[in-house]
């Protein structure tokens, strides 16, 4: 069942402020680029980000974090967040997302945080889950209880295409390697990435990427994050938890997910259009560019900012003195 939220109580008159808090992330994180020091750089994100959050006039509660309370002292899951004054807001954020590629000065790193009315993202657990996303133009026709040659054949269909035009985006892990061999199997263009694959799912809503279809098997909480920007975009996601262990089989009880075989729909992830994404390069990548430093000092910051109001994406670039 979907959230309804009347035009008075949106929470999109919030957008730039929330800008600001992933501006500020990424602007923290630069000068740890290539230092080979990814807890420095991620206390750097998380810090910066949590105190433009507290400046909000909101009542915010993180749902997707940097951990469980006991280990993580800043942005954990439930802390309270903002001044208190303002509408009830789950916020979902990774102050830098591709930690390991920015401190060795790899391309792909960027600070996300997606953002709905209260009580409206799933609180999913730190474990694995199964992703499959496609843009607007084949939302409703895919089906993670199938193979993926069968969704790309539908995906295929839907587009007007060619299987062999699609391009699959995987990241590039042995995990992947039996649907590597679907997507080659069709003569399809497989587009791989190391690291970061909420760019990946979201690249399929972005016409610039060229992509068609992304699948594979990443963190839950990232898989929260980029349903959101999907709901924001017009796209779909599809998603399954992947417990490894009896101790994440209890969290996901814990939950109140009993039937760990569960098909997740974006409307079960992101319960309301009520809802926007906001990402920051920290460094270049498929989406955005990186932070620059300017001869006279400044900082330019390159963003993507989706709303669930009207599926329009905008890039905006500012300057920071």
């Amino acid at each position: 069942m979907e959230v309804t939220t009347s035009a008075e109580s949106s929470i999109h008159h919030l957008v730039l402020d929330f800008l600001r808090v992933s501006q500020s992330a990424a602007l923290a994180a630069y000068p740890w680029i290539g230092k080979s020091n990814k807890t420095m750089a991620d206390d750097a994100g998380t810090m910066a980000m949590r105190k433009q959050l507290n400046l909000i006039n909101m009542s915010g509660t993180i749902v997707i974090g940097e951990g469980e309370m006991d280990d993580a002292p800043m942005l954990h899951i439930g802390e309270k967040i903002g001044t208190g004054n303002g509408p009830l807001i789950d916020i979902a954020v990774d102050p830098i997302e591709g930690t390991s590629l920015l401190s060795t000065g790899q391309d792909n790193s960027l600070a996300v945080i997606a953002v709905a009315a209260g009580g409206s993202l799933l609180h999913a657990p730190d474990m694995y889950m199964t992703k499959l996303a496609v843009g607007p133009k084949a939302k409703d026709c895919i089906n993670i209880d199938i193979s993926l040659t069968e969704n790309m054949k539908i995906v295929a269909e839907k587009l007007g295409k060619e299987v062999s035009e699609l391009t699959v985006m995987v990241q590039d892990r042995p995990r992947h390697h039996r649907l590597m061999k679907e997507v080659m199997a069709l003569n399809a263009t497989i587009k791989l990435f190391s690291d970061v694959d909420i760019t990946g799912a979201i690249g399929t809503a972005i016409d610039e990427s060229g992509v068609d279809l992304f699948v594979g098997t990443g963190g839950a909480p990232e898989g929260v994050i980029a349903a959101t920007a999907l709901k924001c975009l017009g796209g779909d996601f599809q998603a399954k938890l992947v417990p490894q262990n009896s101790a994440e089989i209890e969290r996901c009880k814990r939950m109140g997910i009993n039937d760990l075989d569960r098909k997740f729909t974006i409307n079960d992830i992101i319960k309301t259009n009520d809802c926007f994404f906001i990402a920051t390069g920290i460094t270049d990548g498929m989406l955005l560019k990186g932070v620059q430093k300017k001869n006279n000092g400044s900082k330019l910051t390159h963003s993507l900012v989706v709303t669930g109001k009207n599926h329009v994406y905008q890039f905006i670039e500012a300057h920071h003195k």
